[in-house]
């Protein structure tokens, strides 16, 4: 199995880490067959704190049925990470996995990529709770029915609330790539 990991200019570092540990970890101790890939819009992307990341694959490079997951973390708006996060390509990323029900998984504002592509109107979802809940108010004017817990799962979807939640939305696709026991296995190893 692979899972395409969207990393749209000023990504958060810590947000898109868990992806490459957990899975790491499920493959190298648990026998887990996924690979991460990571992918961008240039070979190398700055993340939100200055941070460059080499990237395995270009968007458009990507074909949606070479993959059996996505997933995407927030970041910054001042470090001009909806650029790339409201692109049409990214937009065209989502529907074509989600026209597939693969699982999607996003971290915090990387949610508005979703709502931006469409697939979340009608669905429930969260964002970033924080600072009087106002990107979780921004995230109802796509038509998304916003729930506020920290890790929301609607389908093939998984959306969360704030950085915190990043490993557990990783551990909530491992679930529905494996089973909740692997995936408790490894959660459990990594002292969650």
């Amino acid at each position: 199995m692979k899972v395409l990991l969207l990393c749209p200019k000023a990504f958060e570092t810590m947000e898109f880490s868990v992806f490459i540990d957990v899975f790491g970890w499920a493959r190298d101790d648990y026998q887990c067959d996924i690979r991460v890939e990571t992918c961008g819009f240039r070979k190398v992307v700055t993340s939100t704190f200055g941070v460059p990341v080499t990237m395995d694959i270009l968007i458009d490079e990507v074909c949606a049925k070479d993959y059996d997951a996505l997933a995407i973390p927030g970041g910054f708006e001042e470090y001009g990470f909806y650029e790339e996060a409201y692109h049409e390509k990214t937009s065209a990323l989502i529907q074509s996995f989600h026209s597939m029900r693969k699982p999607i998984a996003t971290v915090c504002v990387a949610a508005f990529a979703l709502a931006k592509s469409g697939v979340l109107k009608g669905r429930r979802a969260t964002t970033y709770h924080l600072k009087g809940g106002y990107k979780q108010k921004e995230l109802e004017q796509f038509g998304v029915d916003v729930v506020n817990e920290p890790v929301v799962k609607d389908g093939n979807l998984i959306t969360s609330y704030c950085p915190q939640t990043a490993p557990f939305v990783a551990f909530a696709l491992l679930e529905m790539l494996t089973s909740a026991e692997k995936m408790n296995l490894v959660k459990g190893a990594m002292g969650y």
